[in-house]
């Protein structure tokens, strides 16, 4: 299996490149990144996971968590035009590794200042998101789940555009984008975002990188158990007991076609020996689960090629709708109307405090060592408190944190 795995991925990076063999010695680049790790937890009663994983780890020391392998080629037809494939093995929407191609544009270089790409490349909503997969080009294990768990989605196949000048001693970059994007989320569910759009702004200035951006879309999530059975409750019993409240209830628990925004502003500093990072983001959803926001601040200090660094995040889950369901109905109705209505009003409210429940904080220490030209070795402790299952996956009745997690991993580029 992890075989045919490994050959898939080598053929999805090698697929763009294979198509204009003549000059492959010298126009093609392959160039691959990866991480080994070993994560582990102190409770068997929830499984640490990155967002959109199945399963995760408890007390006893997985790889599954942490770990992957990408591999990209670059070829370069002239000074002008350029394509670009990345594939990726993780663990990701299922309880297996997978194969996924994460990149496939084609580039043209307009002018000096101006490119055009068209194709699949990453969605453009944090502050790392062309290298967020990268271990080696992050100071910590893993990006904050708190932000980095709050879109499901990837990539956008599509069109950008890219604008790069110089102002003195600051760089500034434009981009723009358009398309749509679709993948796989754990539970057999499938998320489509249309008409996305994309606006990204980054200026560099010495050590600093200030980075803002904004992602619109509408989101279809297909298969999203139990909603579309709830969904027909509602409605069901507002035909039936002549209650639009209910319907409106009903159209809260709709995933089709939601309108969706996704702001972010990032802060990143290397200067000498200091290193920091800090990103603020906030995301608008137009159903019960109304948004969230999310940030952390990470703040390191190299000493030769160690790096002990520290950080904080947060993840606050908002779920504010009116719950308009009466708890008891008017004279004349029939009697099971009160015991139904009861039921939808107390099916609002769990989903309310479900909702409530995903808010966490997490508190880390680690230790980068940058031990070879080419690799680092990471540690990294995290105490995980969640308002309720937080981010945990397969929680058990009674779970509580706070939850200790450890990782080791070997980060890698080639």
């Amino acid at each position: 299996m992890k075989k045919r795995i490994i050959a898939s991925l080598v053929a999805l990076s090698f697929a763009a490149p294979a198509a204009f063999a003549q000059d492959a010695a010298s126009s093609v680049k392959i160039s691959g990144f990866g991480t080994g790790a070993l994560t582990w937890t102190d409770t068997d009663q929830a499984e640490f996971a990155r967002f959109n994983q199945v399963s995760g780890v408890k007390k006893n020391p997985r790889t599954g968590v942490d770990s992957n392998l990408g591999l990209q080629a670059d070829y370069a037809v002239n000074d002008w035009l350029s394509f670009t494939g990345q594939g990726l093995v993780r663990k990701d929407a299922q309880d297996d590794y997978g194969a996924e191609l994460t990149w496939a544009f084609a580039k043209f270089k307009l002018s000096e200042a101006l490119s055009v790409r068209v194709g699949r490349t990453a969605l453009p909503g944090f502050m790392i998101s062309d290298y967020r997969n990268v271990g080696y080009a992050n100071t910590m294990l893993r990006p904050p789940q708190e932000v980095y768990s709050q879109i499901p989605l990837n990539s956008i196949d599509g069109v950008d555009v890219t604008w790069r000048r110089e102002f003195g001693d600051t760089n500034l970059t434009v981009q723009l984008g358009f398309g749509r994007s679709a993948a796989d989320i754990m539970g057999g569910s499938r998320a489509t975002a249309s008409g996305m759009s994309t606006i990204n702004l980054a200026a560099e200035h010495g050590p600093f990188t200030l980075r803002l951006a904004h992602t619109r879309a509408k989101v279809t999530v297909e298969n999203l158990q139990p909603f579309p059975a709830l969904q027909a409750a509602f409605y069901g019993a507002g035909a039936a007991l002549q209650m639009p409240q209910l319907n409106a209830m009903g159209n809260l628990l709709d995933y089709h076609e939601r309108k969706s925004t996704f702001s972010s502003v990032g802060l990143a500093v290397d200067w000498n020996d200091i290193v920091a990072q800090s990103e603020y983001a906030q995301r608008k959803f137009d159903n019960y689960a109304n948004g969230t926001t999310s940030w952390y601040v990470m703040g390191g200090y190299r000493f030769g090629k160690f790096l002990p660094y520290a950080s904080h995040a947060e993840l606050k889950t908002k779920s504010d709708f009116a719950n308009t369901v009466p708890t008891a109905c008017p004279a004349g109705y029939p009697a099971v109307c009160t015991t139904t209505v009861q039921t939808l009003y107390g099916t609002m409210e769990a989903l309310r405090a479900a909702t409530l429940g995903m808010s966490q904080t997490t508190d880390s220490v680690g230790l980068r060592w940058d031990a070879f030209r080419s690799a680092a070795i990471k540690v990294q402790i995290d105490r995980v408190k969640p308002q309720g299952a937080g981010l945990f996956v397969n929680a058990q009745p009674g779970f509580h944190g706070p939850v200790t997690v450890g990782a080791v991993a070997v980060d890698f580029v080639f």
